[in-house]
Order: structure tokens, then sequence, then C-alpha cells
């Protein structure tokens, strides 16, 4: 048990190392390389499942070859080992033998910390990799913020984070900060090519709820047209034209277990179809309440799962709510339709 987020049958980003786009954001840290100029941190931010973990250990691989003695394909079988003794990877730690912490905690942080401070391995550059920074509790990450302020010689510290917005301001603020964003489909389409033999129509579909994140194409893929979630996503595909009864339905297969993965990854089809809407609702001209209402409806949807975390609502009736705004919010689109801006 190595990465509580790893997916069935592909290779983890320690493992891939060749993270595909983000140029710009690579040339930069290469440029600090070669200039002898690496900051203590940097922080890879940007929607989760772009390949910002894969692009750290491509990173890493770099400044080990070059700040050490031995040759990239070396380098790069012993990172993909996890047996390189100048490189550390910090994730939330296995509970037992079924289960992980749900965060990363302060002792894991201190154990990072100790690790950076005895004599290392190997000549060369040290690297950690926090994957991601947004799993530390908040005695965490002050335990990093520390660190941070007083960083091991010659050691960069690569912070994956997925909601940079949540950190520490003081933890931003002693970063070299790199915004990834979300890859064209046809990028997404290659990165999945690559990895799996897929049909047309069904990496059509992957594309379309990927939203730019690999990630999410290849767990789009992991799910059976006929699971609770894949039938979310195909009602979500034109809701207006579904019985009443159908999203009821869906209600009922989800809400049964509020904490399984069918939920985790409905929720997450929800908020993306909704900041969807929201975007093609502002290049609107002619329709201003098109955008009035998808914003209603996200911050209902949101306040009604935060409600049902919070007090342990029932799932299944939250849902019911939240279809029945979509379906609303869809009728008012139909009625009053807009031309482009």
């Amino acid at each position: 048990m190595t990465d509580p987020s790893a997916l069935p049958d592909l290779p983890l980003p320690e493992q891939r190392q060749l993270a595909i786009g983000h140029e710009a954001a690579r040339a930069a840290v290469l440029a600090q390389l070669a200039g002898g100029r690496l900051p203590g941190a940097i922080m890879l931010h940007g929607p989760q499942g772009i390949g910002k973990a894969t692009l750290a250990f491509e990173l890493a691989v770099a400044i080990l070859t070059a700040s050490g003695d031995e040759d990239a394909h070396r380098v790069s079988e012993q990172v993909a080992a996890g047996s390189h003794p100048n490189l550390s990877t910090l994730r939330r730690r296995p509970k037992d033998s079924r289960s992980y912490y749900t965060v990363i905690r302060v002792e894991d942080v201190r154990e990072l910390r100790e690790q950076l401070h005895h004599t290392r391995g190997r000549s060369g550059h040290r690297i950690a990799v926090l994957d991601a920074i947004d799993d530390c509790n908040p005695n965490a990450a002050n335990a990093l913020l520390k660190t941070l302020e007083e960083p091991p010689a010659d050691t960069t510290f690569f912070l994956i984070s997925h909601r940079p917005g949540q950190l520490l301001p003081t933890i931003r603020s002693r970063c070299h900060n790199l915004a990834l964003r979300p890859l064209p489909d046809a990028v997404v389409a290659e990165i999945v090519g690559a990895s799996a033999q897929v049909e047309p129509a069904a990496l059509e579909r992957a594309l379309r709820l990927a939203g730019g994140r690999p990630r999410r194409a290849f767990e789009t893929l992991s799910l059976a047209e006929d699971s609770p979630a894949g039938a979310l996503a195909g009602w979500l595909n034109d809701p207006g034209s579904y019985p009443v009864s159908v999203p009821m339905q869906l209600a009922d297969s989800l809400g049964r277990d509020a904490q399984g993965p069918d939920m985790s990854f409905a929720r997450e089809i929800l908020a993306t179809w909704m900041a969807d809407e929201m975007r093609a609702a502002a290049m609107l001209a002619e329709h201003r309440g098109r955008l009035a209402s998808a914003t209603e409806l996200w911050d209902k949807a949101t306040a009604l799962l935060d409600e049902a975390d919070s007090v342990n609502l029932d799932m299944k009736q939250t849902l019911i709510v939240i279809f029945d705004a979509i379906r609303k919010h869809v009728a008012l689109i139909q009625r009053v339709p807009a031309e482009p801006q």
C-alpha cells in the first residue's frame, strides 16, 4: 500500500515519470536547475488529475541526475522503486492493512523532517515530494511551515496542491508557485490511448467528463455505464429527456452508501457539470438569467452536500433536491435559448 489514490492497473506517478504537456512549468524548473538557483520549495498546483505529481517526479529525476554521480537511467529506476536515498515521498500513511489515514499527520511531517536532517545517503541534491499538501491537517501544516522557514541545505520540496487557496498563506508565500492547467482533449486522448485500448465511443464519453484531466478519464473508463455514477453521467447529458423516475432511482442507488466510491465520483461529476454550466452561461450575451440560475444551483447544491456531511443527513433526500434543481435549471435553458457572444 503505497498510494491511497492509486488507480488499478495504472503506474504510480513515480513510476510514470513523464508528464505530457505542462511545458512552461517544466521549462521554468529546468532553467532554475541549469542556473544553479533551485528554490527551497516549488508548489505545483491545479485541478486534481492533470499530472502534477508525475511532473514532480520527472523533475526530481532531472535534479537528482544533474546533481549526483549516476546516469539518468539508474536514477529513474531507483525513483520508480522508491529506493533513491536522496528522494523522500510523503502521502497519507497506511492505517492498517486495508485502509489509510484520512490526513497527513504531524508525526508524518516530523518524520520527514528528521530524515532530511540526517546525513544524505548519496552526493547531490535532495528532493521531498508531498502528494498532496492539501491532505495535511492543521498541525502537520504548521510543522511543515517551520521546515520551509528553515529548510535543510541543498533540498527542494515539491508540494502538490489541488486547492492552493485553502492552504496557509505563509506556506504559499515560501514556495515558487507554478500553476498547471487542464490539458487539451487531444492530449488526454493520447495519454489514455498509451495506457489502454479504448473503443471510440467510450473514449468520447471519458473525454467529455474528464475536463482536461487524464485521471478523470481513466476513472470514467473504469465505470460501467449501468453503475450509479455512470448512470448519473448519462442523465446529465440531457436531464430533460428522462422521466422523473430516473433521477429518483439515481438518488436511491447513490444515496445508499454516502461514503462509497460511486457517491464520491458522483459528487465530482456533479461539481464538474455545474462548473461547466456556469462557464457556458457566463459566455452568453442575452441570457443573464442562465448565469444567475447556474450560480444559484451551484450554491444550493454545495450547501446541501456540506450540510449532509456535517449533520449526517439522508443523502438520498439531499440528491433528490439537487436533481430537481438541475431539472428546473435545464428547463429554464430550453425555454429561453440564447446566442453566444
